[in-house]
């Protein structure tokens, strides 16, 4: 493990919680977009669905390999990377609104004609989502700090 691979672990779960926080700030701006502009094959507008980011491992860039010349796995993951960017799939709100012109013109299934179907999102999920994600950041920040400051007193302790 080198003198930056703390860094490098901390800067790739700052990259990626600030990843998080964006799409969670677009759900929160779209909680009431009835509309995207598509619809589904009976002609009925599609609204937006909540969108959730999925984290994974980074894997290692340094092999055993090069290390011992035999062994075939990795050594360990090196910080987190975003895997993709998912729709939650947890059903959609309905209101009856029949004057809406976002409401449901020809049925479906689930889905009586009237309908309005508003996007799954609730504020209080994403703003719990949103305070972890700004913790984890917070907790990453201080990480980095320290890593830096490890750094600095080595360097200190080198001109002695």
């Amino acid at each position: 493990m080198g003198i930056f691979t703390g860094m490098n672990i901390s800067a790739s779960a700052l990259t990626a919680q600030r990843l998080r926080m964006d799409v969670i700030s677009n759900n929160i701006a779209n909680m009431d977009t009835t509309n995207t502009g598509q619809t589904t094959p009976a002609g009925n507008p599609v609204p937006y669905r909540r969108q959730v980011t999925v984290f994974q491992s980074r894997p290692s860039s340094h092999q055993f390999s090069t290390w011992l010349g035999k062994a075939k796995q990795s050594l360990s993951s090196e910080g987190v990377q975003v895997a993709a960017i998912r729709e939650d799939p947890s059903p959609l709100r309905l209101e009856y609104d029949p004057d809406s012109p976002d409401a449901v013109r020809e049925a479906e299934p689930g889905v009586p004609v009237g309908y309005v179907r508003y996007p799954n999102v609730n504020i209080v999920t994403e703003i719990i989502d949103m305070i972890s994600a700004s913790r984890s950041y917070e907790a990453n920040v201080t990480a980095l700090n320290a890593s830096k400051a490890m750094a600095a007193k080595a360097l200190e302790i080198g001109k002695e």
